[in-house]
């Protein structure tokens, strides 16, 4: 089995309400580094996406961002990363996120992060790609997805096997174990 070689890590520029959220992303960065497992991240320099980028690099590890011209200076786009690609839209960092990696890991974060986890989903779902998307649940964020996939189910709008698109998990660590032994994808 190889394992994945780089993860694409959606979260927000924010830091959160609680020092949790940054824990667990410098324990992401910093656990996925000490695999040898890269990453692809938005390529911002505050918040959880810092954090995690940070003590990514500073475990050794490799780090990609990509982040679209706008918001370089709105996200304070980090530098000293291993590489940094910035693209026109939002569309095209998503897509190339994808492109860059071979699973996908969700943290905290806002509508943005959202919207790239529900679209690697939805990607998923409709078998574009068979990637391990892991949804790290720190505190209970993500219940609420969580429910609304559960409630899409009830509902006839989703399929059950929608339940086994994403894996929560209650912490990096574990996180980081699920994709540590994760397969690399055909596709």
């Amino acid at each position: 089995m190889t394992t994945v070689p780089s993860v694409s890590v959606f979260c927000g520029a924010a830091p959160g309400r609680t020092g949790a959220y940054l824990r667990s992303a410098a324990a992401l960065g910093r656990g996925l580094a000490e695999r040898g497992i890269g990453i692809v991240y938005g390529g911002g320099g505050g918040g959880m996406m810092g954090a995690l980028a940070d003590a990514a690099l500073a475990a050794g590890g490799t780090v990609v961002g990509v982040i679209p011209a706008f918001l370089v200076a709105r996200e304070a786009g980090r530098g000293g990363l291993t590489e940094l690609r910035v693209v026109e839209t939002m569309h095209e960092r998503k897509r190339l996120m994808f492109d860059l990696s071979q699973a996908a890991c969700a943290l905290p974060g806002g509508l943005g992060t959202l919207d790239e986890v529900i679209e690697a989903l939805a990607w998923r779902q409709l078998g574009l790609h068979r990637r391990p998307t892991v949804v790290v649940n720190v505190d209970g964020y993500w219940d609420g997805l969580a429910a609304l996939v559960e409630g899409a189910v009830a509902d006839g709008f989703a399929q059950p096997s929608a339940r086994t698109l994403m894996r929560f998990v209650p912490n990096a660590e574990e996180a980081v174990d699920v994709l540590a032994r994760a397969a690399r994808p055909r596709r």
